[in-house]
Order: C-alpha cells, then sequence, then structure tokens
C-alpha cells in the first residue's frame, strides 16, 4: 500500500517544534516501511533514514497533491489547524487518524470539555470568559500540548483563554486506538515542570500504577464520546478521580516511547483501526524513558 505520513513541523519548517515532528515521523514511516508499505512524506528539508521525502512547496498544497497519490494518509499537526489539513486528507484518500469533525471538536477545549463534563466524564472546572480566583490553569482555547500555558491565582481571561481549575495529582496521558474496538496501549507519565509557566519535558512509557483500570476506563469513553478513531491521547491528571486536561486527537510523542517497548507494530494497528480488526491487547515489555530536549538523538 502506497501511503502519505505528513507531519507539519518537518513538512512546513517549523523550527520550534522540529525535534518532536522529527521523531514522531521516523517512528511511524519506519513502522509502516516494516509493514511492506512505500511511504511519502512532505518535507522542507529534513531528511529521515526511511520511506520517501517530497519537497514541500506550501504544505496544503502539497499534502493535497500526495494524497491524491495515495491509498491512505495520516497528517500530524498543531490541533487548531489539524482540523483542516485531515479534511484535505479525507477528500482524496483514507484517513487513518481521527475524523476532521472530531479533531475540530477535540481542539476547541472549552467545547470539548463540556461536552465531556455532560457525560459525567471527571474533568476540571472551566472557565470560558470574564474573572478567575482561585489556584487555575491558563491555556489557550485552541491549542495543543504544553504551549502558551500558565499557572495564575486572580485575573480576568483574555479572549481566546480558558482558565481550569488546577488539579493536585499525577500527570498521565493514556494512549489509545479506536476503530470497530478501542484498544488500549498504555499508560505513560507525563514528565511536567511546574511552576508560574507549566511545559511538557518528556515521558516514562509504560507507567505501572494500581489504578490503571480506572484510567484506561475514562480514557476509552472520552475517545468515544468525542468520536475519535485511529490514536488519540487523553491527558489525565490522577486524584481522586481520574480527570480528563486535554485530549490529542493524533499520535502524540508518547508513541515515541510506545514503539520501543511494544512488540506489535504501530503501523500494523493503525491500518487495522481503519481495515480490520483490533486485537484485544498488545504486548509490553521494558519501560522507555525519554525528555524533550533529547529527541534530536532518536
Amino acid at each position: 500500500m502506497k501511503i502519505l505520513v505528513a507531519e507539519y513541523a518537518v513538512g512546513a519548517g517549523i523550527d520550534e517544534y522540529m525535534f518532536e515532528g522529527r521523531a514522531m515521523l521516523g517512528t511511524l514511516v519506519r513502522s509502516f516501511v516494516a509493514g511492506g508499505h512505500e511511504v511519502l512524506y512532505p518535507s522542507a528539508g529534513t531528511i529521515i533514514d526511511s520511506g520517501t521525502a517530497v519537497e514541500t512547496g506550501r504544505f496544503e498544497e502539497t499534502l493535497a497533491s500526495l494524497s491524491k497519490k495515495c491509498e491512505a494518509g495520516l497528517v500530524i499537526a498543531p490541533d487548531e489547524i489539524l482540523g483542516d489539513l485531515t479534511e484535505i486528507i479525507e477528500e482524496n484518500t483514507t484517513n487513518l487518524g481521527c475524523p476532521s469533525d472530531s479533531v475540530r471538536l477535540c481542539a476547541d477545549k472549552l467545547k470539548s470539555t463540556r461536552k465531556l463534563s455532560r457525560e459525567n466524564i471527571p474533568v476540571p472546572l472551566t472557565i470560558g470568559e470574564g474573572e478567575y480566583n482561585g489556584d487555575f490553569v491558563i491555556k489557550p482555547r485552541f491549542g495543543c500540548a504544553s504551549e502558551g500555558i500558565q499557572r495564575s491565582k486572580k485575573g480576568i481571561l483574555k479572549d481566546g483563554f480558558i482558565a481550569t481549575e488546577f488539579i493536585h495529582g499525577e500527570n498521565l496521558s493514556a494512549s489509545i486506538i479506536t476503530g470497530k474496538t478501542q484498544l488500549f496501549l498504555t499508560v505513560n507519565r507525563q514528565l511536567i515542570k511546574i511552576g508560574d509557566k507549566i511545559s511538557y519535558e518528556g515521558s516514562m512509557v509504560p507507567y505501572l500504577c494500581d489504578r490503571e483500570k480506572e484510567i484506561v476506563d475514562i480514557a476509552k469513553k472520552t475517545a468515544k464520546v468525542l468520536g475519535c478513531r485511529g490514536y488519540a491521547g487523553v491527558d489525565i491528571v490522577l486524584a481522586d478521580k481520574p480527570y480528563v486536561v486535554d485530549v490529542n486527537p493524533r499520535p502524540t510523542t508518547s508513541l515515541i516511547g510506545i514503539t520501543r517497548v511494544m512488540k506489535e507494530q504501530i503501523s500494523d494497528l493503525i491500518l487495522k483501526s481503519v481495515f480490520g480488526e483490533l486485537p484485544q491487547n498488545i504486548e509490553v515489555d521494558g519501560c522507555f524513558t525519554f525528555k524533550k530536549d533529547e529527541l534530536f538523538r532518536l
């Protein structure tokens, strides 16, 4: 099968996210190639050790052109633009990621949080406008990862930002693949630096926890409620309950660690979520920890 794997930082030449983007792209491309597939990926100059790079002009135009030549495609990009880019894939070939409407819902942190709350999924108290007073995390309403996130006790929200109650607990994520059924991959420990600003520093994969079933049940329900398909990452703060604090409707950096401890090929599981039947479970051996500033080596 000819497959397009498009990662925005590599394809558009965005230096700020290059190490993470290149590491995720390389992980996916190598897995698809190992499965016997021909893989194309857009590049603004960065070359990985597998697949075929296609020089990018304007990223959206290259995505449209390549997707018409491939039997399936997967795009990774910041959540606020991922919906439009996913729609390009959907118009031209089989989408291996979350549907564009699900992506747009997940990208809207206020709307998705309120939908989860209506479904009795634990989420932090969230304020969409006006004043806040207490211990809150201030973050963009539309955005990804830990970019632009800070902690604040009191203030007035600027346009485009929301305030979510700061939950004291363990910062975790759960990686899920959804097709006809749902396949849990791993619970991961998020290495988060918390001060006035909050930043993601890396991950430990997997993170063994005696409350794993509780975490997995919430993550699976979250992915189903928001209409996710394919790979998705659910960020959770584990306190008295597993509180869902973010949903990433795309491959995440945890994937870099998962593929180093999982015996199955991630590409095979992604394809089965669309074209076949997912297994009931995976086999994991060992543990892998990586730091964000070390990704250039991977």
